[in-house]
């Protein structure tokens, strides 16, 4: 061996590999984190409840009366929420309405008939609707510009926007104009008397 290799040896031999990580204090580490991904949880859940507690003076949400006509329109897709009218944020939670879910609409001369798998059905009769409107965004879900088809209706004595998504989003322009041809003969029916 030539004094070069030996001296590079004898160096690598006072050199020490890097300290093997302690298991308990990576066991701590992540123990904290699910305790605090926990807490964060248990705040969010929380928060829920209490909302919906605010939201208790709401009515319960009606269900659909039995032999309901031929529809005009029907469409499945998926329920985005309810917000209070005009504030896209301000999500309602009370009844059920802010549960995410797949939906079949049906629009019928007496209302609009909400079916949702897994969450509360409820039906909007044709009096308490106000009129609807493609938009991009309602509490927790953003799509494009004219994705979302957003329903306005009354109950009690709030005004309620609910987002609809349909599989077939061309189906949207369709829902807006029926929707709104029909609140506008109800105004007209209601004005005539």
């Amino acid at each position: 061996m030539t004094p070069a290799v030996i001296q590079l040896a004898a160096e690598a031999a006072e050199r020490q590999s890097a300290e093997v990580t302690e298991f308990g204090a990576r066991i701590a580490w992540v123990a904290g984190l699910l305790v605090f991904i926990a807490f964060v949880y248990w705040l969010m859940r929380q928060g829920w409840k209490w909302r919906g507690a605010l939201q208790s003076d709401l009515p319960e949400l009606p269900a659909a009366p039995g032999g309901l006509p031929e529809h005009r329109l029907a469409l499945t897709g998926r329920y985005h929420g309810s917000t209070t009218a005009g504030q896209w944020l301000d999500r309602i939670v009370a009844h059920g309405l802010g549960v995410r879910s797949r939906v079949e609409l049906t629009l019928t001369d007496v209302g609009l008939d909400v079916v949702r798998p897994g969450a509360t059905d409820f039906f909007v009769p044709a009096a308490q609707l106000r009129g609807a409107r493609l938009d991009k965004g309602i509490a927790g879900k953003v799509l494009t510009e004219g994705g979302l088809l957003v329903v306005t209706w009354a109950h009690g004595d709030k005004l309620i926007d609910s987002g609809f998504r349909s599989d077939r989003a061309a189906e949207h322009a369709a829902w807006v104009e029926a929707l709104n041809l029909m609140n506008q003969s109800i105004t007209t029916e209601g004005a005539e008397r």
